[in-house]
């Protein structure tokens, strides 16, 4: 009987936890970080597959993503701040899943039909294509931008409650649920298109997204349902508004004249304001991207998001640019791959480090701990670069032997810091930022981050050769440094002289509960 029971109260717990909202979460993040993944990787490969192995289409794709999220990303926050919560979670969920199906779609038509479409109209059909294809992907982005504000800014916070412990397990959860997503995603695709062909790629991920979509769309329902607390939004703050009240008529007047008048006055006053409407909407778009800079630059954590941003301003990322140099040394893609998996479980571990270091320190202090690992890892690489034969020597084109596996090597440890570091900031937003303000101020750091994505690779641009590799790593591990420091004056600004005191605020006196920087 004892056994039965036992059984039972574990079956309870279990159904518990897979039916509960945080888990829901989970399972929808899932869902749609795989399929982002899936997408991110297979449509830079169909852009240079279908554009002669040349990566033009691929680099105006990029720049249009990033120019995008850089104007917009304020508008898409402020979207987001005004609309019911679930009537933002679906629209957005539904705009990028069915955004992607139809460049899917229209990719598959291409793939199927190139030949005929180069000869209509003298490619300019082809051409058509290819524009509509990177518009209609660039609108699944800036929808997976709203849908990321949305869920991991906003609802999480919500989930969570006023525990911030349940918070920081919820944000590092998510955020190991996108590593590893991005790990086997791209695996996945990558072996639907090497076994099948491209046009099986675009079909798997068009009916991947099509059922993803409504499986998402119904835990989102159910997370909603399960969180009351969603249902409730805190309205925007209140801005006084002059009254316009019509001026006075003279009373000496005869009633005839007066009446006329009046009626004049009313008709000029009703067009404009028509034309003040009209003019007003007009300029909606601008007031809401200055208003969104300007609540961001007077947040209490200013400096933290723009040290975050600068840490995007790196070639040691593992990303296009790092791999590319890493094959010109020679490196095979054996030992490549290796690195990155090595980065990846780096990155994890970071994650998983976080909640740990925030219990035992207190959440600025991870930021502070955490970005001392990031430093001391890619200070290595700055050594490695005046080693012999390194790459920053400039009179050698290529020399034969150079440290540069020593360089990848310190870069693929970095992440455990960054990682954990990352998730510092984000807390920090998600406790600091007043509710009705989450999603303009993280759409704002999201622009942040992609304007510093994008001068790294303007940097790039600039300095191409492999040989410059070397001025690249010096100049990157300067804005990361630049970044800490910023990092830096912030947590001495809110914490003093306690930012070298290991505690954990959750141990301390109620004098001391001031550690996290006050709303401005």
């Amino acid at each position: 009987m004892e056994n039965t029971g036992s059984k039972k109260h574990c079956c309870e717990s279990v159904r518990n936890v897979l039916t509960s909202a945080k888990f829901l979460i989970y399972l929808g993040h899932a869902l749609s970080t795989w399929g982002d993944r899936m997408w991110n990787f297979a449509v830079a490969v169909f852009l240079v597959e279908l554009y002669g192995n040349s990566l033009l289409l691929t680099a105006v794709y990029g720049l249009v993503i990033a120019g995008s999220v850089l104007l917009l990303g304020a508008m898409i926050g402020d979207w987001v701040d005004k609309n019911p919560r679930l009537k933002v979670a679906q629209t957005s969920l539904v705009v990028q899943n069915c955004a992607v199906i139809l460049c899917g779609v229209l990719l598959m038509v291409v793939f199927q039909f190139k030949v005929e479409l180069e000869n209509l109209y003298s490619g300019w059909l082809l051409t058509t294509c290819y524009i509509m294809v990177i518009t209609i992907a660039n609108i699944a982005n800036l929808a997976s931008t709203a849908t990321s504000i949305a869920i991991q800014r906003d609802w999480v916070v919500v989930v969570a409650g006023d525990d911030r412990s349940k918070l920081a397990d919820m944000n590092a959860t998510v955020r190991i649920i996108d590593q590893l997503t991005n790990i086997l995603a791209p695996m996945l695709v990558g072996q639907i298109m090497a076994f099948g062909s491209h046009l099986m790629g675009c079909g798997f991920i068009s009916c991947w997204n099509l059922c993803s979509m409504c499986l998402e769309y119904f835990l989102l329902w159910k997370v909603y349902q399960k969180t009351p607390a969603l249902a409730t939004k805190a309205g925007p703050k209140e801005v006084d508004q002059p009254l316009n009240t019509p001026q006075g008529v003279d009373g000496t007047h005869k009633l005839a004249e007066g009446s006329q008048m009046m009626n004049q006055m009313e008709l000029a006053n009703k067009e404009s304001q028509k034309e003040a409407s009209l003019c007003y909407q007009m300029a909606e778009p601008f007031r809401t991207f200055k208003n969104g800079w300007v609540a961001y630059y007077n947040q209490s954590i200013f400096f933290a998001g723009m040290s975050l941003a600068f840490l995007y301003m790196t070639v040691l990322g593992f990303d296009c640019i790092t791999t590319g140099y890493a094959y010109t040394q020679g490196l095979n893609g054996f030992i490549l791959s290796l690195l990155m998996g090595a980065s990846a479980v780096s990155g994890i571990c970071g994650t998983i480090a976080f909640t740990w270091i925030r219990k035992m320190c207190g959440l600025i202090r991870t930021g502070l701990i955490s970005g001392v690992t990031q430093l001391a890892c890619l200070l290595l690489c700055v050594v490695s670069v005046f080693m012999p034969d390194s790459p920053f020597d400039l009179t050698s084109p290529l020399p034969e032997a150079n440290p540069t596996p020593m360089i990848l090597v310190n870069a693929s440890i970095a992440p455990v810091g960054l990682w954990s570091f990352d998730l510092t900031v984000t807390q920090l937003i998600q406790e600091n930022v007043i509710e009705s303000e989450r999603g303009i101020i993280n759409g704002v750091q999201n622009s942040m981050n992609y304007l510093l994505d994008l001068l790294h690779f303007i940097m790039v641009i600039a300095a191409p050769n492999p040989e410059h590799f070397g001025l690249l790593v010096i100049i990157s591990v300067s804005f990361v440094a630049m970044g800490h420091m910023m990092y830096f004056r912030f947590a001495f600004k809110s914490l003093g002289s306690r930012l070298f005191l290991c505690c954990s605020p959750e141990h301390k006196t109620p004098a001391d509960n001031s550690s996290l920087p006050s709303v401005v």
